[in-house]
């Protein structure tokens, strides 16, 4: 299972996620931060957990990418 989580509060709406995992992220047209799709919020951290392997790559490129590293991926 590939668990994504997002700190959207610490985004400064660079946009590298949205580029490299368009699948998985979007800019929110409200306060220009990102946005992890259908992820569940708890504290402040937004969390997918999906069965789909083929986000795996562009998830963790956009987590390397991220330059204030709020995005995690772990593969479980």
């Amino acid at each position: 299972m590939v668990v994504i989580t997002l700190q959207r509060q610490k985004c400064i709406g660079c946009n590298y996620c949205v580029e490299l995992a368009p699948n998985q992220f979007q800019m929110s047209k409200k306060d220009g931060k990102s946005v992890l799709l259908h992820s569940e919020e708890k504290k402040g951290f937004y969390t997918l957990k999906s069965k789909d392997y083929e986000i795996l790559e562009p998830s963790e490129n956009a987590s390397k990418a991220c330059p204030v590293k709020i995005i995690s991926v772990k593969n479980i």
